[in-house]
């Protein structure tokens, strides 16, 4: 029984506290229309009484029955006299008094309106008859099926961090949209022509016209796009200009290879750089501080192609430890690439890390608690760490949007079909569905990723769930 009665006050709770939201409530009543529709003939027909306009007249009635009015009449009366005489304005005294009538009516309008919100009565008499509504079991028995899809949306927003998710994902539906579009406008624009490319400066303006009715781009921009967002949402995009080969297939195959790339290579850098950036801040200006600096500048001003040819030269070429280029199955042609892509990625986070790490250190609770007597390596681990954890994640969750964008270097010197160097050799073209399934596929990973990174914040920082709690 107490069950039952907590999941109505879920629901109506959750009702009342999204209404007070512009684009909550049009989905609300969008997603149960077919509910609205007949409780507000139920309310219309049922109704006898308006309960806030009748407490509304009582507040009012109590209100000019204890005299209040005539002690703000006389306190406005004074301030508009004084006001005219400092600002030597000449009125007479009907003027004053209707200024004074003015001021004393809105007083009593928000005293009523205050007192009336406090006992819980709102303007809406059909938003808290909906909400008494949702308190009964038989109506939810009832309306479960016609209004499933409202219930849902009530049920993702009763639980604040099931509320940051949800909201989170609609967000980067917004996004992969706005990626989509963007990148569609730019390659329609393109002065570079498909067709032409494809068939050659010999072909005739009757294989240009086929070559472009066969794929669509006869048709107007916004039938294009139409028919490019839908298919990325149908995991349909169709074959490739060149070769005529699936969208979709060619992605799922390529795309894997520099997703496990980019997450050794995360790996490999959060490993090495977080202990490198701890000790570093720890143990400042020292010779290990120094060293691990100056290792780490270095990282970060190799170009990446051209360490990928030094580690192929050394490596491969003389030292024959690893092979040259990248060969599915075999795990050891993945070493080099992961090193490569992961030695600027693990540079700058070893930076970022001590950057951190400084700051907090150097806080009062830490100085505090070192000189309370805590051990400095419980200190750290405790309380530096976690406290330094924000901007390091932030920086994190960045590197490797820009890794995984940016990867078709790496790709290219080690001869990895991935998605990056897919996308650099469309592009020329250019195929306009796979470079936009390419990117916009990569945009999903990047925002889900970022997903991950926001709800980490949530996790290592109590401010953040308290924020989310009250709100």
């Amino acid at each position: 029984m107490m069950e039952r009665s907590q999941t109505n006050t879920i629901f109506s709770e959750s009702y009342k506290k999204l209404t007070h939201g512009r684009i909550y409530e049009f989905l609300l009543i969008l997603f149960g229309i077919p509910i609205h529709i007949v409780t507000f003939l139920m309310y219309k027909v049922g109704k006898s009484k308006n309960l806030y306009d009748e407490t509304y007249q009582k507040v009012m009635q109590s209100i000019l029955t204890k005299e209040s009015h005539i002690t703000w009449r006389q306190q406005f009366l004074e301030q508009e006299i004084k006001r005219a005489a400092f600002f030597q304005e000449s009125l007479s005294d009907v003027e004053i008094e209707k200024i004074v009538d003015a001021l004393v009516e809105d007083k009593i309008k928000k005293e009523v309106e205050k007192e009336v919100d406090s006992l819980g009565y709102e303007k809406s008499q059909y938003r808290q008859y909906f909400i008494n509504l949702l308190k009964s079991p038989k109506f939810l028995l009832i309306s479960a099926i016609p209004g499933i899809l409202m219930y849902v949306l009530l049920l993702l927003n009763s639980n604040p961090f099931v509320q940051f998710i949800f909201e989170r994902v609609i967000q980067t539906v917004f996004v992969i949209l706005g990626v989509a579009t963007l990148v569609f406008t730019i390659l329609y624009i393109s002065p570079l022509d498909p067709a032409r490319n494809l068939l050659g400066i010999e072909a005739t303006p009757e294989q240009v016209a086929n070559f472009n009715r066969l794929y669509g781009l006869d048709q107007p921009y916004l039938v294009q796009l139409w028919h490019s967002i839908s298919g990325l949402f149908t995991f349909d995009l169709g074959t490739s200009y060149a070769g005529k080969e699936d969208i979709i297939a060619s992605i799922a195959n390529k795309f894997p290879v520099t997703l496990k790339i980019a997450i050794f290579s995360l790996a490999m850098a959060i490993i090495i750089a977080i202990p490198v950036g701890i000790i570093s801040a720890v143990r400042t200006n020292s010779f290990l501080d120094y060293t691990f600096m100056i290792i780490a500048l270095i990282g970060l001003s190799i170009p990446s192609f051209w360490q990928g040819l030094l580690f192929i030269l050394t490596f491969s070429l003389e030292l024959k430890w690893f092979p040259a280029t990248y060969h599915p199955g075999n795990w050891m042609s993945l070493v080099l690439p992961i090193v490569v892509l992961g030695t600027s990625l693990t540079a700058s986070i070893a930076r970022m890390t001590r950057s951190s790490m400084l700051e907090v250190i150097n806080e009062d609770y830490i100085i505090t608690a070192k000189a309370k007597g805590l051990n400095e390596r419980k200190v750290i681990s405790k309380h530096a760490i976690r406290n330094a954890m924000i901007p390091i994640i932030t920086v994190i969750g960045l590197l490797f949007g820009g890794m995984l964008g940016g990867s078709s270097v790496t790709e290219k010197v080690f001869n990895i079909s991935g998605i990056g160097s897919y996308i650099v050799d469309k592009q020329f073209i250019p195929d306009i569905p796979a470079i936009l399934g390419g990117v916009v596929y990569i945009a999903i990973t990047i925002s889900i990723v970022n997903l991950i990174i926001d709800i980490l914040y949530a996790f290592f920082d109590p401010r953040i769930r308290s924020k989310m709690k009250s709100s």
